[in-house]
């Protein structure tokens, strides 16, 4: 049973008043009772608990309570969550089963209401949620801010219902997160006028520094796909009060490794500002958010973790409300009972159904980028057989398929350039934003193959060589599991390496292959109604003779 009353001693890192001291933090009844400072010599190092200052918890392939209980191994107590993925396919139910599920577990989860649901007009989601859901979701008591308002378009437009979104946050006084990479000048402006405060989408230094300059917090992502921290990490030294870290999506074998603990290492052995990078994943997100996270303060909450020094970051102990919840690289947060939410109604495939006309003699073809979720527009000969475009494996141009999961239609078909895929297809109900199946693959086989797969365990991600299929199921909203997360880290890695053996170079297919259906984020990508243009925000023929 936890004790109500206990005490810690060590190096304070104390990010309010910006001074670190020898000391004992005495902890009664969840609270920093008092704290003391001495003159003895001590090797560990008392931090405030880390917070994740913008992640999708359906990213990781885990409900919150298990994504806690491994987070909390890495010092992560507190995360600022998007309910956006699971909203896509279940609305407020699905929302709210994050909320319930999370709440059975000794840690911080601060829920915001998804702003764009589906992020745009020109794919089907699962759900819809307009300004009246929004405004009803911003009065539950758990729900802290307005989700990241990805429709940048209809924010500079001044498209109504958008505009009655933003204004429900606006009158109870909740922040308001951005989603518009690239947006510079005066668009940015007119962004940042709407209320939005935060952006997590900045790609290049100069496009962060001048959102911070309009009084936008950058929000530095390192993520399994999406990875910006090197890019804009002298931000943190030009705006230290501006920046806070986040992971925005992480699979569940990139959790196991590390959290936002590695971004703090990283950045101190780079020669930062101690303080500066502490406080941008402690204090910064405290302060923007409102949250009750504690910051090491008499009266806070006693949320703190206890490292053995700020060079390695390697954590000893994790406490959430004064409750040790890790130690030595041990969860010590029970699992929970889940009962989980789905919708899915896609029927299965032949692989003839797969198969696109050739109307021309060049494509329209997205081209992935590793490590980004942006990607390029190219302009590629089609291989033709029969009359019929197909994957041209030695070009690394490979089809790729879109298929609506919540309604039975036909598949959308486009072609994409830099998986790298020699043989078989991958695929994925995880695939943003509004999650219906995305596939990959050298032939309509293994295309049809792995598809079915998905649709008959109603979601996951899967693999296929057109004759056998391996399949990591994902029953809750075809986005999480209902395992451990050692037992789905386990599942992922094993489907991450095949996909390598399958020739795939980049280094998280399935991650990556999550975002090519992701229309809000430029350069082009497909959707389960067609090929869209994410710069001119239109779909685009998959034919181009120009």
């Amino acid at each position: 049973m936890q004790n109500s009353y206990f005490k810690v001693t060590g190096n304070i890192v104390d990010v309010v008043s910006r001074r670190i001291f020898p000391g004992t933090i005495a902890i009664k009844n969840g609270k920093i009772a008092e704290i003391t400072k001495d003159t003895k010599v001590y090797s560990n190092y008392i931090l405030p608990g880390l917070i994740d200052a913008h992640v999708h918890i359906e990213s990781s392939m885990l409900v919150p309570s298990e994504f806690a209980r491994i987070a909390v191994v890495h010092g992560t107590t507190a995360v600022v969550s998007d309910p956006h993925e699971i909203a896509n396919v279940a609305g407020m139910e699905g929302v709210r089963f994050m909320i319930e599920n999370g709440k059975k577990v000794p840690f911080r989860f601060y829920f915001g209401a998804p702003s764009c649901v589906p992020a745009t007009p020109f794919e089907t989601s699962g759900n819809i949620l307009g300004a009246k859901e929004v405004e009803e979701m911003l009065s539950w008591e758990e729900v802290r801010y307005l989700s990241e308002m990805m429709n940048y378009p209809a924010v500079i437009n001044e498209d109504a219902e958008v505009k009655k979104k933003l204004q429900a946050a606006i009158i109870k006084n909740r922040p308001i997160d951005g989603h518009a990479p690239g947006l510079r000048g005066k668009d940015a402006k007119k962004y940042v006028a709407a209320g939005i405060s935060t952006d997590h989408e900045c790609y290049t230094l100069d496009e962060a520094r001048e959102k911070a300059s309009l009084g936008m917090k950058v929000l530095i992502r390192e993520g399994s796909a999406a990875r910006n921290f090197d890019e804009l990490l002298p931000l943190l030294n030009e705006h230290p009060h501006m920046v806070m870290f986040c992971s925005d999506d992480k699979h569940p074998d990139d959790l196991i490794e590390g959290h936002i603990n590695k971004l703090i290492k990283t950045a101190i052995e780079r020669g930062y500002d101690v303080l500066d990078v502490v406080s941008a994943c402690t204090l910064n997100p405290t302060l923007h958010y409102g949250l009750d996270a504690g910051l090491l303060q008499e009266g806070d909450n006693a949320d703190f973790i206890i490292v053995n020094s700020l060079e390695s970051m390697a954590v000893l102990e994790s406490y959430v409300g004064g409750m040790r919840v890790a130690q030595n690289g041990k969860t010590l947060i029970a699992t929970v009972e889940i009962v989980p939410v789905n919708r899915f109604y896609a029927h299965s495939f032949e692989p003839y159904e797969l198969e696109i006309n050739a109307e021309g003699e060049h494509l329209n073809v997205i081209e992935a980028i590793d490590g980004q979720i942006v990607t390029k527009k190219l302009r590629i000969p089609a291989r033709i057989e029969s009359n019929k475009a197909v994957s041209d494996v030695d070009n690394d141009l490979l089809k790729i398929i879109v298929i609506n999961r919540y309604n039975k239609s036909n598949p959308a078909i486009g072609f994409i350039k830099g998986f790298g895929l020699k043989k078989g297809a991958i695929a994925s109900t995880v695939a943003h934003d509004s999650h219906n199946i995305i596939a990959l693959g050298v032939d309509d086989a293994s295309l049809a193959h792995a598809i079915n797969t998905l649709i008959e365990h109603k979601g996951g991600i899967a693999l296929s060589d057109g004759q056998s299929a391996h399949v990591l199921p994902l029953p809750v909203g075809g986005l999480m599991a209902l395992d451990d997360a050692y037992t789905v880290a386990d599942g992922y890695r094993a489907l991450d390496t095949m996909a390598k053996n399958f020739g795939c170079s980049l280094s998280a297919p399935y991650m990556t292959l999550s975002f090519m259906a992701l229309l809000v984020i430029p350069e082009i990508k497909l959707s389960d109604k067609g090929l869209f243009d994410g710069a001119k925000f239109e779909f685009i023929p998959l034919f181009s003779e120009h």
